[in-house]
């Protein structure tokens, strides 16, 4: 008999025209010691399914039954971590661990419970933390404590609502590996959900795909049988781990396609309408001398370093980046949390003055901000009363002084057609999701038509499947512009996706280039079509093992000399 067993189950919101039906006749069962992942979009009822199953929330029709019993509302056999930690913050890990094993396990002795506290905040590697208040943990930290609260119940099924989804990369992917370990050494019935196939992969047995709602349903089951433990960068060697992610993501994007808009109008961009950052007042006599090596040397960093004063003494967090671009060349940065990264993009953004060096675009020193070059941040920072389409008409009305309303207005709904937003240009940006604003924030930064396009991370606040959604879209519109931009990333997949050159950024304090690796990919990309280059997973390869070298700090090695992979034979114009 399964220990769960889910069957024909529904639940929706509201009441008449306003009802909306979350889910449609769920069918499940799940083997005793199993470890399910749920990956989909955001919104498809991911976490109404997990509410559903811990009892927190009532089905409309249908029934959930653990060990043949149905559920009726919450109890001890299911644990739950959520995203948010809902530690209590005047208690220390082992109070807050203490509390709840003390209130579900009060019929054991208290030697015996404070044992069983002890051995799970041991477990969550938080023994040097115990006596530490909330305040005090990093959020990876945190979220080990709610781990060991819910496994210290000692519940016979573990349920995690997308636990590591609000963590950095590099914290993510040590949890990842400790849920991993945890999960072999308990033996949990395990049910996650996640926007992530490579989490998915790396800690299931078996995936399935909750297709978009309304009226979601499960997809097809994918069985995971790649032997444990299982390590992220040899996976990336291992033919199954290739072939299922490639079919887990296909199946994925061929859903998310179907609930797309269309892309496409009959909305045209206006011809011969030049935004005032393409007017050049050079002199004809410097510009043709000048015209080789500013297409060659479009954007030029020399030496540039970031140093800050702190009460302890100068810090150096850029030290010496130097790089050249060729125009409409798209790079990408990637490193470690607190590489320098964000701090390179906001100095050539003219955000945050260069301490020594210099930046130089299209021949002229940066020097303060200005609109020939346009900015996508991590939030994409709208005025939210104002609707999809003034929010970016703002930036155009300022830019295209010399255009017509009609000029400016196409302009404007030409892009916004672009990235998906051609039934939605007249919505408030505070009634649009976190995707839709920073499409928003896409469409207005290329309707200015920059000479450097700056990403900081502009998909990091996005589940992953959105922001698969928004790569494809940010290289449908890149492909008839061919801006020279520069994106700051943590997501290997999509530095590879985007980039001409990855450009990978040694840990900081005195952060420095590592190695710049050149992506001889076939544009128009998609991440389809990335999946099945034969060459992907080579250079995907490449920059995990960088990453993986510099996961424990500081490189104890200089930067391996330019080779023909690194991409430098580029720099040498």
């Amino acid at each position: 008999m399964a220990i769960l067993d889910i069957s024909d189950l529904c639940k929706g919101y509201g009441e008449g025209d306003k009802r909306t039906q979350v889910l449609t006749n769920i069918n499940l069962e799940v083997e005793e010691g199993e470890f399910i992942a749920i990956v989909g979009f955001s919104g498809s009822g991911k976490t109404t399914l997990i509410s559903s199953i811990a009892g927190l929330v009532a089905p409309d029709s249908g029934r959930i039954l653990v060990r043949g019993k149905e559920v009726t509302g919450p109890s001890r056999d299911r644990g739950v971590v959520f995203q948010s930690y809902s530690l209590m913050p005047w208690l220390s890990v082992q109070g807050n661990v203490a509390l709840a094993v003390d209130s579900v396990l009060k019929d054991k002795p208290a030697d015996e419970r404070r044992t069983i506290t002890r051995k799970y905040i041991e477990m969550v590697g938080l023994a040097h933390a115990a006596d530490r208040k909330p305040s005090e943990l990093s959020g990876g930290m945190r979220q080990r404590v709610s781990v060991a609260r819910a496994l210290a119940t000692q519940p016979d099924i573990l349920l995690l609502d997308e636990p590591l989804s609000a963590l950095d990369a590099l914290t993510r992917a040590k949890l990842q590996d400790e849920f991993s370990e945890i999960s072999q050494k308990e033996k949990k019935t395990i049910i996650l959900v996640t926007n992530d196939v490579d989490e998915a992969i790396l800690l299931a047995d078996r995936i399935i795909p909750l297709n978009p709602g309304p009226n979601a349903s499960l997809g097809p089951s994918f069985k995971v049988t790649i032997p444990r433990p299982r390590d992220r960068t040899e996976m990336n060697h291992n033919e199954e781990f290739i072939r299922l992610r490639a079919a887990i993501t296909g199946y994925l994007m061929e859903v998310g396609a179907a609930r797309s808009n269309d892309l496409h109008s009959d909305v045209s961009l206006p011809e011969n309408v030049v935004p005032i950052t393409q007017t050049s007042d050079l002199p004809k006599a410097y510009s043709e001398a000048a015209h080789s090596p500013i297409d060659k040397r479009y954007v030029e960093f020399h030496e540039v370093r970031k140093i800050y004063a702190t009460p302890k003494g100068p810090l150096t967090v850029v030290d010496g980046f130097d790089l050249k671009m060729k125009k409409g060349e798209f790079i990408t940065l990637i490193g470690h949390s607190g590489c320098g990264k964000s701090t390179v993009l906001s100095m050539v953004a003219g955000l945050t003055d260069v301490s020594t060096g210099g930046i130089v675009l299209d021949g002229r020193e940066v020097a303060g901000a200005g609109p020939e070059r346009a900015v996508v941040f991590q939030a994409p920072s709208l005025m939210p009363w104002l609707t999809a389409r003034e929010n970016v008409a703002l930036g155009v009305d300022r830019v295209y002084p010399s255009a017509t309303p009609g000029e400016r207005k196409d302009i404007v709904e030409y892009y916004l057609h672009r990235v998906g937003l051609g039934d939605s240009m007249q919505r408030l940006a505070a009634e649009l999701s976190n995707g839709m604003r920073q499409r928003v924030g896409i469409a207005r930064a290329f309707a200015l038509s920059p000479k450097l396009l700056l990403l900081d991370e502009p998909f990091g606040m996005l589940d992953s499947l959105t922001r698969w959604e928004l790569q494809d879209v940010l290289m449908e519109v890149w492909k008839r512009t061919h801006v020279t931009a520069i994106c700051v990333t943590h997501d290997v997949d999509e530095a590879i996706l985007l980039a001409d050159r990855v450009v990978m950024m040694s840990n900081g304090p005195n952060a420095k280039i590592g190695k710049i690796l050149e992506v001889d990919l076939p544009r128009p990309r998609s991440r389809k079509a990335l999946l099945e280059h034969p060459d992907y997973y080579l250079y995907r390869e490449q920059v995990l093992n960088f990453l993986a070298e510099h996961e424990h700090g500081p490189a104890r090695s200089q930067p391996a000399a330019p080779s023909k992979a690194s991409g430098h034979k580029k720099e040498a114009a």
